[in-house]
């Protein structure tokens, strides 16, 4: 991609703050969305949750990316948690897409991101971008969050929707909490451990958004997950291997309900999700296998 403006929405999480490095380091310039009122011509004002943004500061941008959202593991599942986790997509997607269609001189691409949560359980069936959505909270919230695009598309914008999956890094998400409990010795599997976990390595996360800027040929959904998921019992043997920990230790189901409430459903669910559109268009994975995604976090 040539040296353009880009605007980033969730600039300050685990996958925005790492895709404004890489941006940034080839020379783009990045426009963040703020919540607070700008502090300079980097930055543009924004309230996803009352479904608000300066259009007029993405004038100029030839590309918005679109991170944010209240963290899924972040609190236990309330009712009202749960309505700021829908709020911040939902209203926020709509507010951005709005916006974008709003301008006389459009983005040429607009990248939101999703989940593999749009999925739901899948047990041991293995999912590409054709099956359909799954039931509960998860899957119907990404279902709404993926139609409050619409206005970009409707426009012409070229829209392609990031369907993510255990982004694995040490700065945050679900390994960012895991690392800490392995290090100490005290990692294990949860559950019966044969729940599938898609996993992707944070370097190829960013580099898969990149290639969504950059192919103009891209749109509709893709899911960001490595090539071949692994049951949580087999990436808590990788862990111990790597972090040369033992992980003799296991959360029993129950015990996880209890303590996780709604959000349980997650980590004793299995969803075995295979990037069949993004390795379709060419995309090379830096790091497949887990091992190598663990190292590299």
């Amino acid at each position: 991609m040539e040296r353009t403006r880009i605007a980033v929405a969730g600039a300050s999480g685990l996958i925005g703050s790492a895709l404004v490095r890489s941006l940034t380091a080839d020379g783009h310039e990045v426009v963040r969305l703020v919540r607070h009122a700008p502090r300079s011509e980097a930055e543009v004002r924004w309230d996803p949750e009352r479904g608000r943004v300066d259009a007029a500061g993405l004038a100029g941008c030839s590309a918005v990316v679109n991170l944010a959202g209240a963290g899924v593991g972040d609190h236990r599942w309330t009712d009202a948690y749960k309505r700021r986790i829908h709020d911040s997509r939902v209203h926020g997607t709509a507010a951005l897409a709005k916006a974008v269609a709003s301008l006389d001189e459009r983005p040429r691409v607009f990248v939101n991101g999703s989940a593999m949560g749009y999925y739901g359980e899948t047990g041991e069936r293995v999912v590409d971008e054709s099956a359909p959505a799954g039931r509960g909270f998860l899957p119907e919230l990404c279902v709404e969050w993926e139609a409050a695009a619409e206005p970009a598309r409707a426009a012409g914008v070229r829209t392609a929707f990031t369907r993510t999956g255990l982004v694995v890094a040490r700065g945050g998400g679900a390994w960012g909490r895991l690392f800490p409990l392995f290090l100490a010795g005290l990692g294990g599997r949860m559950g019966d451990g044969r729940q599938y976990w898609s996993y992707i390595a944070l370097h190829d996360e960013v580099a898969a958004i990149r290639h969504l800027l950059d192919r103009d040929d891209l749109s509709g959904p893709f899911n960001l997950t490595a090539p071949e998921p692994l049951t949580n019992r087999e990436i808590t043997a990788a862990m111990g291997r790597v972090l040369r920990r033992p992980t003799v230790f296991a959360v029993p189901a129950p015990v996880l309900r209890r303590v996780l409430g709604e959000m349980a459903r997650d980590v004793l669910g299995s969803a075995r999700v295979v990037p069949k559109r993004l390795l379709e268009s060419g995309f090379t994975f830096a790091f497949p296998g887990i091992e190598d995604a663990l190292r590299a976090a």
